[in-house]
């Protein structure tokens, strides 16, 4: 069982760095260069929560519609922060509830790009988190670059910090 408390871990991980980190993007100032950069980090992270409606629709058996990994419209900074969290819930729920056997069930999915594929509902799992963990580092990259220090958002903190009843 170590594997399902690791992922229900993990997804609260997220859900704590995601929070963390659109609420240092609500903080900016809306002065340039930080503006501009402000687009590009929302591009991103919606590109990640495109990504993680994609795989709830696989970890469910549904279709997701998406025929890109993003859309053409990108949401407000509030919208996209409210919609993360409501997913971010889903993914914890998720992990809540899956059982070592269904864990190490292969799901068959198709691609965004129409390649067919097959992972563990464990390993679906553990790419959200770790794909997240990527572009929030990314995003972390371009408030440096803005001038702007970003959020601590380390594993070990959040092991530090938040008391977990798993």
């Amino acid at each position: 069982m170590t594997e399902t408390r690791n992922i229900r871990m993990l997804t609260r991980y997220t859900a704590w760095a995601n929070s963390r980190l659109f609420g240092a993007l609500a903080e900016l100032p809306q002065s340039e260069p930080v503006a501009s950069a402000l687009g590009d980090m929302i591009k991103t992270l919606n590109h990640t929560y495109v990504v993680d409606l994609i795989w709830k629709a696989h970890l469910e058996g549904e279709r997701h519609g998406f025929t890109s990994r993003n859309t053409e419209v990108m949401p407000s900074l509030g919208e996209l922060c409210n919609a993360q969290a409501l997913i971010d819930d889903w993914y914890i729920d998720y992990a809540d509830r899956i059982s070592g056997t269904a864990h190490d069930e292969a799901v068959h999915f198709e691609f965004v790009d129409g390649g067919s594929g097959a992972m563990t509902r464990g390993d679906m799992l553990l790419h959200v988190v770790n794909h997240k963990t990527y572009h929030r580092e990314y995003v972390a990259q371009m408030l440096y670059q803005a001038s702007r220090r970003p959020p601590t958002m380390d594993l070990p903190v959040f092991l530090r910090d938040v008391p977990l009843v798993l």
